[in-house]
């Protein structure tokens, strides 16, 4: 007893030590003493010990959070009997200690939703000992108001958890089984058998508390009242159908309420009850009530007919009516926020033809109309909340065309309105904020662009007004400018004002140009185009003849922004020469055609990389090719003149990073792309074109061949020269062209590159741009890589592709132990790439990989078996983590198992069951093309063991090759896994919504037919969970799935299971959408 209480003693000052303590190191050690108790065996008993016995506040932190880790557990998990006893000591405590102290009741609820949603399948005498939540809690809900908050909370707590793919909860272990799968049938089963009796509750215990005048000024009634408005909004915002919304398309998100719940919606006293809530509640809470209503006015349109929307939409626009016309509570900045959100459903959810029908149209457009205007003319307020309202004028403009309702819809009058605010507001704000000195919205280029996107559509809705105001306030603006750059004495704030609004000008002017796409233009529109695409290329000569003295870079980078929407619209085959815009270019510019207006983009672009070379954003804006442009004459300077004398950022600078060079690949793939234009057959021309890296590469070699060189710069220039040789590789998608290139670098400056890996392996900098280089220089993009037959260069490239990923392998392996938030940049980036790299060059078709064996050349099973070795230094948790990596080696292990399954026959168990385990867990992946690859590799496999096995069981069968023998006795010896994997498929053709079905389809086939016995039992185990009267239904599915099927993996054969797979997973999915609980059959499964 005595070790029990010092034991305690002891664990309470870590807890202390890990919570409170400043120093670093000590919180270090207390932490790792922590993880100890938590994997030692009697930490269960422990972690009670200190619940009863603990002084402290953060000893119960510590119990509850170690149980949650233990119930967690996969591996050896805590047996049901001991599970149960921890969910009902669980309630126990937090009933008779209503006042802990919050962070602890919080664990300890955590712990109570880990269990039950872990525990939702598992029976005890034939009853789901789990499910009884609304009982547990009732209890709480019958005590104080304390008690209350608790049962509350636990309801809000469990929604959030079981509608939640927990990491900690799922992933925890390697060895989890398809997390996603389990997850979903958990919801499921929640969803249909508890959330609704949630919902309901929440809504009546709102009632209740909503008729009591409660205290608001009581801190604990309105802490339960903001639980009740979060398990209300948790019920209303819970993933119904598994969808796993991304939340930042959160503006188009249906809410999927299935149909049990049509009462709650029908019946207005449920939009009632929040909108009254609103008006009576303090704005701390206000913005919960506010969210239910963004998920309320959601819900999907099919849950109501016709009649049934017009009322449920009439009830929702008056009481948007009533907030707007009582805004008070609207200062407060999440209100604000959530009411945005709630105006953008109006017009995500309903049609504008629905909307105008509505009573109290007229007045409600008016005043949302008014609305939209001062929030866009207090610029500075929630500036995030704009998008929502901008959101709203942006579809209720798109609909205008298309309206069919008598009623009018007034939009003409308002939308005029809304974009002269938007319009007034950003040019008014700019003195302010370079006076204040405040964040410029320009600086945050993606929010910047996704408002222009939207104005583009606004601003087309009577296009005239639009452009009549951009041309009153760009000339004003434009005026003002010139006159400040000739006055000798104006200040440098004047003209940053100007600069600062032109800026915002000609980012409008391309953006509703742009907008010309969405609308059907006239002739009178092309006209306004022109007016106002001369003013910014006047205004571009203006700023362009001072770049010698100053430079404006958020004005240049607006201008990229302008050429960019220009040429989208106006040049191409499909623009009309007549175009009255090129008339008006014509008239006061001289540009007649769309040749003239390309050779101002393109003398552009070259001012750009002259000027501006050491500036990234401005730079790689400009790089982004522009075709029609190779008879330019400015194009032909380019071509010729490629060096950092006339283009600064080809430039070795010792202040630049390495890192910095990015652009200088996009600018090789421009200059590639226009040299390929004329190039053909000479050589001459190509050599002229290489000059400048040829000297680049006899610099770096010259500098290796030295003892003692610059490092540094021996890293830039290489780095430099590798990124614009694969920017040429890339763009040399020809076999005339690509072999030039080939010849160039092989076999004179392959050494260099080797040489540059074994050298800076462990500075990622310098290793990522070689090896993408490789990867490049072995794809064999559109059939470029076609060697003669007396040529032997495609076994060099190789041997060459062999030694890169062999020199790099080994020593990235040599690393050690790497930092988890650098493990990517240091390590796995580069494993991703060589994967890509073996990837590519093993399906490229050139390389007869059959001679290497029998001439005795290494060069295949280095790779190989260096392949593997960094495949096993990786985690499988890592391997889906990282989406560059996933893709590299999925497909990756296609191509083996298609060419190369004799090597992977020939492998060690563990590598196998390694290589298996990270199929099965890929069968899952949310990434379809890893899903798909995964499909692809384990049909290979499948049908490779299954031509074994038919082999063997021949009466004049050839010895079996020593490799497939074994490779046989490891699928025996661990049949598991072939029959997780066809368990798998199965269930998420059945139960999931398969992205793939053709693709899961065809290793189903060869799994069914090695695992016959265990298919039956499936079937049957299915079959059997289904309702009596549904059962028969259910074997016939499956009778007629293998209906016509031989014991035979043919093409005809596998197209007709296919077909009847298709038809199968018709037939289940109707009988169960009629079953009232065939949904949660599957438990079976798992």
């Amino acid at each position: 007893m005595a070790d029990h209480v010092q034991s305690l003693a002891q664990l309470e000052i870590l807890c202390k030590q890990l919570y409170e303590t400043t120093d670093t190191t000590t919180r270090l050690q207390a932490e790792k003493a922590l993880v100890e108790f938590t994997n030692s065996p009697d930490c269960l008993s422990k972690c009670q010990l200190l619940l009863e016995r603990g002084s402290s506040s953060y000893s119960q932190l510590l119990a509850a959070t170690c149980l949650s880790k233990l119930v967690s557990r996969t591996s050896n998990p805590l047996p049901l009997e001991q599970r149960v006893d921890i969910r009902n000591y669980v309630l126990n405590y937090l009933a008779t200690r209503p006042k802990l102290a919050a962070f602890v009741t919080q664990a300890l609820i955590q712990l109570y939703a880990r269990i039950t949603k872990l525990g939702w399948f598992d029976c005890q005498k034939e009853d789901y000992v789990f499910r009884n939540v609304i009982v547990d809690v009732t209890r709480f809900l019958q005590d104080s108001v304390e008690h209350c908050i608790i049962g509350v909370t636990i309801l809000s707590q469990l929604t959030n958890e079981i509608n939640q793919v927990s990491f900690s909860t799922l992933l925890s272990d390697a060895d989890t089984t398809h997390p996603l799968t389990k997850h979903r049938k958990i919801a499921s089963s929640f969803r249909d058998s508890s959330l609704f009796d949630i919902f309901t509750l929440s809504c009546n215990l709102l009632k209740q508390a909503s008729g009591k005048n409660l205290n608001l000024n009581d801190e604990s009634q309105h802490g339960l009242l903001m639980q009740l408005l979060k398990l209300a909004h948790n019920c209303l915002n819970f993933d119904f159908i598994g969808t796993s919304t991304d939340e930042s398309s959160d503006d188009l998100c249906t809410v999927q309420i299935p149909t049990s719940w049509r009462s709650a919606f029908l019946d207005s006293s449920t939009l009632q009850l929040f909108f009254d809530l609103y008006h009576s509640i303090p704005p701390s809470l206000s913005p919960l009530v506010l969210s239910c209503l963004v998920q309320i006015a959601s819900v999907r349109r099919s849950l109501f007919n016709n009649a049934e929307r017009a009322k449920f939409l009439s009830h929702l626009v008056d009481g948007v009516k009533r907030i707007l016309e009582n805004p008070q509570s609207l200062s407060d900045p999440n209100n604000y926020h959530e009411f945005c959100r709630l105006l953008a459903r109006l017009k995500s959810n309903y049609q504008l033809g629905e909307l105008v029908k509505v009573e109290n149209y007229p007045e409600v457009i008016r005043l949302i109309a008014n609305f939209t205007v001062t929030s866009l003319q207090h610029w500075e307020f929630a500036p995030n909340s704009v998008h929502y309202l901008l959101s709203l004028w942006q579809r209720l403009a798109a609909s205008v065309p298309y309206v069919k309702a008598t009623e009018p819809h007034m939009l003409e009058t308002y939308t005029p309105e809304v974009t002269k605010a938007y319009i007034t507001s950003r040019l008014e704000s700019v003195h302010i904020i370079l006076r204040d000195g405040l964040e410029d919205p320009l600086d945050d280029a993606g929010l910047v662009q996704q408002q222009l996107d939207q104005l583009s559509t606004i601003g087309r809705c009577e296009y005239e007004k639009t452009c009549a105001l951009l041309v009153q306030l760009f000339d004003q603006s434009a005026q003002s400018y010139q006159e400040l750059l000739q006055s000798t004495n104006s200040s440098s704030m004047d003209i940053a004002v100007q600069e600062g609004r032109l800026t915002w000008l000609v980012y409008i002017i391309g953006a509703v140009i742009g907008g010309r796409v969405s609308f059907a233009s006239t002739d009178e529109q092309d006209a306004m185009d022109g007016e106002l695409v001369c003013r910014v290329l006047q205004l571009m000569n203006l700023t362009d003849s001072r770049l010698a003295q100053a430079g404006n870079e958020k004005l240049e980078l607006a201008m990229l922004s302008f050429f960019e929407q220009f040429r989208k619209i106006y040049i191409g085959d499909q623009v009309q020469k007549s175009s009255k815009l090129y008339r008006r270019l014509s008239e006061v510019l001289g540009l007649n055609d769309e040749t003239m207006v390309l050779s101002v983009f393109i003398g552009k672009i070259i001012t750009n990389l002259k000027y501006w070379g050491q500036c990234e954003p401005i730079t790689s804006k400009t790089l982004h090719s522009v075709r029609k442009l190779v008879k330019l004459s400015a194009v032909q300077f380019m071509l010729n003149n490629h060096t950092s004398e006339h283009f600064s950022f080809l430039g070795v600078n010792n202040q630049s990073n390495l890192s910095d060079m990015r652009c200088r690949t996009t600018f090789y793939t421009a200059l590639g792309r226009l040299l390929m234009v004329d190039l053909g057959e000479d050589e001459d021309q190509f050599e002229q074109f290489m000059l400048p890296l040829t000297a680049a590469f006899e610099a770096v070699a010259q500098m290796f061949s030295t003892n003692t060189f610059n490092e540094q710069e021996a890293k830039r220039t290489l780095v430099g020269l590798v990124r614009d040789l694969r920017g040429i590789a890339f763009a040399f998608n020809a076999k005339t062209s690509f072999m030039m290139l080939f010849d160039w670098i092989y076999p004179s400056y392959m050494p260099i590159l080797q040489r540059a890996i074994e050298l800076w392996y462990h500075v990622p900098a310098c290793t990522t741009p070689v090896l993408k280089l490789m990867a490049e220089l072995v794809h064999n993009r559109s059939q470029r890589l076609q060697f003669d037959v007396s040529s032997p260069n495609g076994i060099l490239l190789f041997r060459e592709t062999s030694k890169m990923i062999t020199t790099y392998g080994n020593r990235i392996l040599t690393l050690g132990e790497v930092p988890k938030d650098q493990v990517y940049a240091l390590k796995l980036k580069g494993i991703s790439i060589c994967f890509s790299m073996l990837k590519a060059v093993l399906s490229g078709n050139y390389v007869n990989f059959g001679v290497f064996r029998l001439y005795g050349d290494d060069a295949l099973d280095n790779a190989l078996q260096t392949f593997i070795k960094l495949l096993l230094s990786i985690p499988h948790s890592d391997l889906l983590d990282y989406p560059k990596l996933s893709q590299s080696y999925y497909s990756l292990l296609e191509v083996l198992t298609q060419d190369h399954m004799n090597f992977i026959a020939s492998l060690e168990p563990h590598v196998v069951m390694y290589i298996l385990s990270s199929i099965s867990e890929g069968l899952t992946a949310l990434d379809t093309m890893v899903c798909t690859g995964c499909c692809s590799s384990l049909d290979h496999i499948v049908t490779y063991l299954f031509k074994q096995l038919s082999r063997s069981t021949k009466k004049r069968a050839a010895p079996m090759a020593q490799e497939s023998d074994r490779f046989l006795h490891i699928m025996q010896q661990h049949p598991e896994m072939i029959q997780q994997m066809l368990s798998t498929v199965l269930n998420i053709i059945i139960f999931e919504d398969c992205r793939n079905q053709w693709s899961m389809s065809r290793p189903l086939l060869g799994l069914i037919l090695l695992n016959e016995k265990y298919f039956a039992d499936l079937r049957n185990g299915i079959v059997n969970s289904q309702p009596p009267e549904k059962q028969q239904a259910m074997h016939l599915c499956f009778e007629n799935l293998m209906e016509g099927i031989e014991r035979n993996l043919l093409t005809k054969n596998r197209d007709r299971f296919t077909q009847n797979l298709s038809v199968f997973r018709r037939e289940v999915n109707d009988s169960m959408k009629n079953s009232t609980y065939g949904v949660n059959s599957n438990d079976m499964m798992s």
